[in-house]
């Protein structure tokens, strides 16, 4: 029996998978640049958008060019240290740091020298492993996937700054929710995140989806195209329904009750459940109509145009809403206007 290549797991590459070379490309042609042009990038998007598959395709990339040593840290950990920990347990770079008469037995990291002291400090520890790696003609990619403001975070971004003002060959890249990257950004001592790339993932090309599902289920193109027009591009919704397609074996027509369910329980209310009382307000305004006109939205809400355009921006911002013509707004996520309806 062929096993299904859609996938309903968040943050694994699926079997059928479309890739995004064009934004993927941005970063790995400046990380790869003789001088970078910037050493760290942020992918944000909504929920589902495929944010950690984008990182894990980056970063499987360069895993395969032996100049380069790629980490995964972990948000929640204390991230110097797992650093610290991941580069001495590599094997590949053990004789490059006992060349450098780099003592790391006090930190428990197991590289014990005879006759040289044991560092004690972590940060003293890293910046000498970096340096050797640099020297080397080494770099470091490390990758943090859903990032936020935590203590953990800010003091590893805080210390990467300094590495990377050294000149260490030392490159970042994070993906996160954009109010949880708009917050890091907003730390003042974090100012230099300010300035990196912030990449937003665009919905996926519905032909390239159409071909998909036309490959898959052996249908015609009008139909494949009509099955990816449902998924508007959305990275998840693009896997649910392909996979309910495969599993249950029915026109996807029939499905859409289904869909909308996996949608919902595993996606949408979430999304819901973290706007604010007025975001909630703006969208379920926007149900009557869709696109519909800002004008219209603010004489329901009995809004001013300055008033409105703080939750226009940050509603945009959070991927939830696009604005399809000027002085327009619609729904960017599939059936999340029906959702929003039964919501409210």
């Amino acid at each position: 029996m062929k096993r299904n290549p859609f996938s309903l797991s968040f943050g694994k590459e699926p079997e059928s998978y479309i890739s995004r070379d064009f934004q993927n490309n941005e970063i790995l042609e400046s990380f790869t640049a003789d001088n970078p042009a910037y050493q760290v990038c942020m992918i944000t998007g909504v929920r589902g958008s495929g944010k950690t598959v984008a990182l894990s395709a980056i970063a499987n990339r360069l895993r395969a060019d032996a100049q380069w040593i790629v980490v995964d840290l972990n948000p929640e950990r204390d991230l110097l240290k797992m650093l610290a920990a991941e580069l001495s347990n590599r094997k590949d770079l053990l004789e490059l740091f006992r060349d450098a008469r780099i003592n790391l037995s006090f930190l428990g990291f197991g590289i014990e020298i005879d006759g040289e002291p044991p560092v004690t400090d972590i940060v003293v520890a890293l910046r000498r492993m970096l340096e050797k790696l640099t020297k080397s003609g080494k770099r470091v990619l490390i990758t943090i996937d859903e990032v936020s403001s935590t203590q953990q975070v800010r003091e590893f971004a805080s210390q990467f700054q300094i590495f990377m003002r050294e000149g260490l060959n030392i490159f970042l890249l994070m993906t996160g929710l954009y109010e949880n990257i708009y917050e890091l950004q907003n730390e003042k001592t974090l100012t230099f995140l300010y300035r990196a790339p912030k990449i937003a993932l665009k919905p996926l090309s519905i032909p390239l989806i159409m071909q998909k599902y036309k490959e898959e289920f052996e249908i015609n193109e009008e139909e494949a195209l009509a099955m990816a027009k449902e998924t508007m591009g959305y990275s998840y919704a693009f896997q649910v329904l392909g996979y309910l397609c495969f599993t249950r074996e029915k026109p996807w027509r029939e499905l859409l009750p289904e869909f909308d369910a996996y949608l919902e329980e595993y996606v949408y209310e979430k999304i819901w459940s973290e706007l604010s009382s007025k975001d909630k307000t703006v969208l379920s305004a926007m149900c009557e109509e869709n696109p519909v006109k800002v004008e219209n939205i603010r004489k329901r809400l009995n809004m001013s145009s300055n008033g409105f355009t703080v939750y226009r921006s940050r509603l945009l911002k959070k991927g939830i809403v696009y604005s399809p013509n000027f002085g327009q707004l619609a729904f960017s996520l599939p059936r999340f206007r029906e959702f929003v309806m039964r919501s409210i």
